[in-house]
């Protein structure tokens, strides 16, 4: 018969584990950083903290241009990271506090663990529209997917609150349900683009879904119940259909998000066998989310069929919707809770932990990158952070650099990869490279707008400032990704050529060679 151990007995079982470095999340953040600092110090204790058994690692990665990077996004068990690299531990357990001032970490199984440098990248978490209401599910990573999946099977109407990049994959992606898509804009995908182009984007969602490409089989790590029921990791099979460029991507712990194209491993499909029908409600936010348990509300329209489902919304544009369940979509959290108590963080307003151009917090030792973080050094006038899996992936890596070059004493310079803000991603199954200003932010009246449109082919958005490119948003196989982004980082004033510059008889890459 086991006998009740207090949590200081437990401790106190447990001896201090130290490390050099120590590197808390087990997402493309903090996987990153402990590689680079693997790497440049092999002889060094490294220690990798992750709440679950699975880490996120770049895979494939491609350097597009100077500053467009593409890369897919693997799952694999964290003992491929220590196979790879000898000096590297992994703790697999979620961590309770962190003394500062005395450099160590207090892990929820009760083990202590001390560092000489930590980097934090814990990561974030959805932003709910509501706590504790069952019928509310926020989607993040792999098990969140997985009973969003379980759950619309079977819908036959679902509400999708939000207007980023999940929200925006999500509403094309399901089929067999109707979706009462909710954003606060004007118009779709204002995180990413303009109103122009979200009207090119719009009949893709009417459009009747092609059929997914011939299923394919992927390499993907898995961990599964040995004959003892002990988990036996290794590399399996996962067969998927969708985008054969990328794999889908899963969970890592609290706060780790999904990958790029995330859904090609899952299929999406409520109860019912028509075509996917989605309603969008334009400049309007959630007022209220009841159930028909709860007391009747005088205000509530017959329309809404009240009792019929099992949840309603009520929006503020008047209109109220029931529906199986709502999809909470509405942007992510910093995952600093943990480290805040008992030490003095300087947070940012998003609530993310403050760093300046060498990753540092305001702990002494202590850095941050990825998510959990918020830069708030003077950034270039190209750049700006958000919270992706390009900025992720270069957070990391430089997070693990300038921990090098401080323990080296040597100088280092803020990378050149902020410089120019540049992603690639694909929605409504498009191409799409955002680069620089790319929705004109932070810009006077001054700014001027160049756009060309083909329908159903491409999407092409010049924002100039005083003459010069200061942003583009390509939509589609425009090829214009590199030229563009030379021309914004050379800011060449574009004047004399602006009426040519856009014109689809002239190769403008021959032109500005």
């Amino acid at each position: 018969m086991l006998a009740n151990v207090s949590s200081s007995e437990r401790m106190a079982s447990h001896p201090m584990q130290r490390f050099q470095f120590v590197v808390v999340g087990g997402g493309i953040a903090g996987v990153t950083c402990v590689e680079q600092l693997a790497s440049d110090f092999p002889s060094a204790e490294v220690g990798l903290i992750t709440a679950a058994s699975h880490i996120k690692a770049v895979a494939n990665f491609k350097q597009v241009s100077q500053t467009l990077e593409e890369f897919d996004v693997e799952e694999r068990p964290s003992s491929v990271l220590q196979e790879k690299y000898p000096n590297v531990t992994v703790i697999q357990s979620a961590v309770r506090s962190l003394q500062a001032d005395q450099h160590t970490l207090q892990m929820e199984d009760g083990h202590s663990v001390g560092y000489e440098k930590l980097c934090i990248c814990s990561g974030a978490r959805p932003k709910l529209l509501t706590q504790d209401q069952p019928y509310v599910l926020g989607v993040r990573d792999t098990d969140s997917v997985q009973e969003f999946q379980k759950r619309l099977s079977s819908a036959k109407r679902i509400v999708v609150v939000g207007n980023g990049g999940i929200a925006l994959e999500l509403v094309f992606e399901v089929g067999g349900c109707e979706v009462v898509w909710a954003v606060k804009d004007k118009a779709i995908g204002n995180t990413f683009f303009d109103a122009g182009a979200a009207q090119f984007l719009i009949p893709s969602l009417e459009a009747q879904r092609p059929p997914r490409d011939a299923v394919c089989k992927r390499a993907r790590y898995t961990t599964e119940q040995g004959p003892e029921g002990g988990p036996e990791g290794g590399l399996h099979t996962f067969t998927a259909g969708g985008d054969r460029r990328r794999p889908g991507s899963g969970s890592t712990g609290a706060g780790s998000a999904l990958g790029p194209d995330w859904h090609a491993g899952f299929l999406l499909r409520g109860a019912e066998e028509t075509p996917r029908g989605v309603c969008v409600e334009y400049e309007c936010e959630v007022q209220e989310v009841f159930t028909p348990s709860d007391p009747l509300r005088p205000q509530t329209p017959p329309e809404a069929d009240y009792g019929a489902w099992p949840v309603y919304v009520r929006l503020t544009n008047g209109r109220t919707v029931g529906c199986d369940f709502i999809v909470s979509a509405t942007g992510v959290v910093p995952n600093a809770d943990a480290f805040l108590q008992g030490n003095n963080f300087c947070l940012a307003e998003d609530g993310g932990l403050q760093v300046d151009d060498h990753m540092l917090t305001s702990e002494r030792d202590v850095y941050a990158a990825g998510d959990v973080c918020s830069a708030c050094w003077e950034p270039s006038a190209l750049w700006q952070q958000m919270r992706l899996w390009t900025q992720a992936r270069q957070m990391g890596w430089f997070a693990g650099r300038c921990m090098a070059a401080d323990v080296q004493t040597q100088p280092i310079e803020l990378d050149f990869c902020f410089e120019l803000f540049a992603h690639i991603t694909k929605f409504f199954n498009y191409k799409v490279v955002i680069l620089g200003k790319f929705n004109a932010q932070g810009l006077g009246a001054e700014h001027e707008l160049l756009v060309r449109c083909t329908k159903g082919q491409e999407y092409v958005k010049v924002v100039l400032n005083e003459g010069k490119m200061v942003g583009a948003v390509l939509i589609g196989e425009t090829d214009l990704e590199e030229t563009f982004e030379n021309l914004i980082l050379n800011q060449m004033d574009l004047t004399p050529y602006k009426d040519e510059l856009l014109n689809p008889n002239i190769d403008i890459e021959d032109y500005f060679d």
